[in-house]
């Protein structure tokens, strides 16, 4: 099946906790709909049954840079390039959007995901605070 991204998709209130949740993240359900609300932009792939498979966003200041965040593809759609084509769209739209540049922080065994979608590697840090 050709899979389409759609940008700033409408989701319900549970509907991307519950991706987050299949995938093995925290739920995070106070974030939405807070996020969507705070971030540029987002993208979403729904499959035939219109079940959400696929969610991703950008987040800054919308000048410059942009931030991507939580790419997130539902673990029986996995390793069929659903991932990539939500990526592409999102830069796409980063790109309509003004952003010249868009950053992503990823776990070292996806670095071979991130540069088939256009992103070169290099060094950087994460500051997290300790709660």
């Amino acid at each position: 099946m050709n899979y389409k991204v759609i940008i700033n998709i409408p989701v319900t209130h549970n509907e991307v906790p519950q991706l987050r949740e299949l995938v093995g993240w925290g739920r995070r359900d106070d974030d939405y709909p807070l996020l969507l609300e705070r971030c540029n932009f987002w993208g979403g792939i729904r499959d035939e049954e219109n079940k959400l498979i696929a969610f991703g966003y950008v987040c800054g200041m919308g000048l410059e840079h942009g931030y991507m965040e939580d790419i997130i593809v539902h673990p029986q759609y996995q390793g069929q390039g659903i991932g990539v084509e939500l990526v592409k769209g999102l830069l796409r739209e980063s790109e309509r959007f003004g952003l010249e540049i868009v950053t992503v922080t990823f776990e070292e065994n996806n670095t071979n995901f991130y540069k088939k979608c256009g992103f070169t590697t290099g060094s950087g840090g994460v500051w997290q605070s300790i709660k």
